[in-house]
């Protein structure tokens, strides 16, 4: 213990004693050396000078060792480290970065030593590491090779993810792209989806800075190839020259033909010789046909081709044994007002006019009779093989009703009737088929003044007529339907003879006079002068008196009645001077017995059909 307590206070001496040794600076040891090479510059800044080539090689190492965070540039990293959820990347900084997994999904091999683009998310978080994103650094020089396909026309390389809108969904180096349905193909697209899930390539054709829009174009490299080909197909074209194409679009007017990079039409009326309602009929889309140069522009843009005209005329293919006379069945293709389009042969079509369907004379519509689609038999009446027309007839195959007309419907003879129109001065009644007659309005009835027939019947109405004239010639039928009762007139006029008395009020005072209804038929005037009661006053309206009829006219239904008459002589002597004068013009107008033999030899001539 004695030993160990003297070492130890011979150990704190020693070290007392180096304390308190005096230090002596370079300084004090040389001052004249010391003032000399002293930098007063430094004492007087405060910073000590770094020589220029300390500092230059310091600077050297550290841009060749670390990166600025500062900045915004893309750099490369090393992958060093890969968790469950990130990967640990170096960039040379103070510390590593992390970086989801989840932004590097398209490269599902990712490995350690894989070298990155990555970005500067966040210098430092909270817990004082260094966040980096691969996704941004990617769509940053994304857009910087996007930029550079739009300058250079370079093609590009695109994903197609999935149908949109009035297009597509494009990949393009990791940004998503507009791929419009026009810009697809040169020729109409009908099913989006086969490109789905393809890689393509593309151009580039359209940058919106602004809202970060691409638009790519897969046509435009189609276009150019095209451009070539028409070039050399438009020099060669002539007119009669038979191409093969592809049914590019049907329309209802006609197809589109897309003769390799050209396009052509050929029009309905071209495709087929006979009739047809829509072009699907003949052609389907993508089908490959032949066809013909039929006429072009002077710039060729505007082609019109024919499918047609590469089969032979079916006018000139018609067999010679075929003329007028015979009969034809066909099937009714077009109907018109005036008639009907028959196709008899393939391409071959006879017109059957109205007037041609019916011995009627009333002439109604061709759709009366027959309807597209219909199987029809009918007599060839014309044929003109130079102008390739052909007119048919359907009545021709019956009897002409008129042929017998003079022993089915003699003068005289009753019959019922439909009325199947209305013309100003008449009523056309039908008896049969094609035989029409006429009912003129004064024959309508024998009491009635009818202005217009439509006041007397209704089309369809069923008529009794009796025959009144017949001419077989020009085929009229004139028919009565008054005729079918007796006039009433012949009875009136013994009735209501000049002279006769009658009873009755007045209906209506009209002007000049007044009106009296003497049945349901005669509505006799009376003269304001005639209305004169025995004591000077006039009948009024509804009074009821005694009348002489003095004058009386069948013909024109007139009657005039009087009620001074009654009771004045010379009212009275007027009346009996009408009926001498009356009765000496029936005696004059009454014939002869050779009269009578005359209008009986001259009916009787009319009826066997002389003139």
């Amino acid at each position: 213990m004695a030993e160990n307590k003297a070492k130890d206070a011979e150990v704190v001496t020693t070290e007392a004693t180096k304390v308190e040794a005096p230090v002596i600076s370079e300084a004090q040891a040389n001052p004249e050396k010391f003032l000399k090479e002293f930098d007063w510059h430094n004492y007087e800044e405060g910073i000590e000078q770094v020589a220029d080539n300390k500092l230059a090689e310091f600077e050297k190492l550290v841009s060749e060792n670390f990166v600025d965070t500062l900045d915004d540039e893309v750099v490369i990293g090393e992958v060093i480290h890969i968790t469950d959820r990130d990967a640990i990347i170096d960039i040379n900084a103070k510390s590593e970065g992390v970086i989801s997994l989840n932004e590097f999904r398209y490269n599902p091999d990712l490995k350690v030593g894989d070298k990155v683009e990555v970005l500067i998310d966040v210098r430092e978080d909270a817990t004082g590491q260094l966040v980096l994103s691969h996704r941004k650094a990617r769509v940053i020089k994304a857009w910087d090779r996007v930029n550079n396909a739009h300058d250079t026309g370079e093609i590009v390389n695109g994903f197609v993810k999935c149908r949109t809108k009035g297009g597509m969904i494009v990949d393009v180096f990791g940004i998503e792209a507009f791929l419009p349905g026009s810009q697809i193909d040169v020729k109409p697209i009908r099913d989006y989806d086969q490109y789905v899930n393809k890689t393509m390539e593309f151009k580039v054709v359209k940058i919106n800075h602004e809202f970060k829009n691409i638009v790519v174009s897969h046509k435009a490299l189609i276009e150019a190839d095209i451009e070539e080909q028409k070039k050399e197909i438009i020099g060669q074209l002539e007119k009669g020259q038979v191409l093969e194409g592809i049914v590019k679009n049907i329309t209802s007017y006609g197809v589109f033909i897309d003769l390799g990079g050209v396009d052509g039409l050929v029009h309905i009326t071209d495709l087929s010789w006979s009739r047809i309602n829509h072009p699907n009929e003949i052609v389907e889309l993508d089908q490959k046909l032949n066809v013909v140069i039929l006429d072009f522009d002077e710039n060729k843009s505007r082609i019109q081709l024919g499918l047609k005209q590469l089969s032979k005329h079916p006018w000139e293919a018609l067999g010679e044994d075929v003329k007028v006379g015979d009969k034809v069945k066909g099937k009714v293709v077009v109907i018109a007002d005036y008639g009907a389009f028959v196709e008899v042969e393939e391409g071959v079509e006879g017109l059957v006019h109205v007037s041609e369907m019916s011995w009627s004379t009333h002439l109604r519509s061709a759709q009366d009779f027959v309807a597209v689609g219909d199987e029809i038999e009918a007599q060839i009446l014309t044929l003109d093989r130079e102008d390739r027309k052909m007119s048919l007839g359907i009545k021709q195959l019956t009897p002409d009703p008129w042929t017998d007309i003079t022993s089915k419907y003699p003068v005289g003879s009753r019959h019922t009737g439909v009325v199947r129109n209305f013309t100003n001065f008449g009523v056309f009644v039908e008896l049969e088929e094609g035989i029409d007659g006429l009912i003129y309005i004064s024959d309508l009835s024998w009491t009635k003044k009818i202005k217009h027939p439509s006041e007397f019947c209704n089309v369809g109405d069923k008529l009794e007529v009796v025959v009144l004239e017949l001419d077989v010639e020009g085929r009229k039928l004139s028919l009565g339907h008054k005729q079918t009762e007796e006039n009433p007139w012949d009875k009136y006029e013994k009735e209501f003879a000049l002279g006769t008395s009658h009873t009755a009020a007045i209906t209506e005072v009209v002007d000049k006079g007044a009106t009296i209804e003497f049945n349901e038929d005669i509505v006799a005037f009376i003269p304001s002068r005639h209305l004169e009661k025995e004591d000077g006053s006039k009948l009024k309206k509804g009074e009821e008196a005694e009348f002489k009829i003095i004058e009386f006219n069948k013909e024109f239904k007139r009657v005039v009645a009087s009620h001074t008459a009654v009771f004045r002589e010379e009212e009275a002597k007027i009346v009996k001077q009408a009926v001498k004068k009356a009765e000496a013009q029936a005696a004059e107008a009454k014939p002869t017995l050779g009269d009578a033999n005359d209008a009986l030899q001259a009916l009787k001539d009319k009826m066997d059909g002389k003139k």
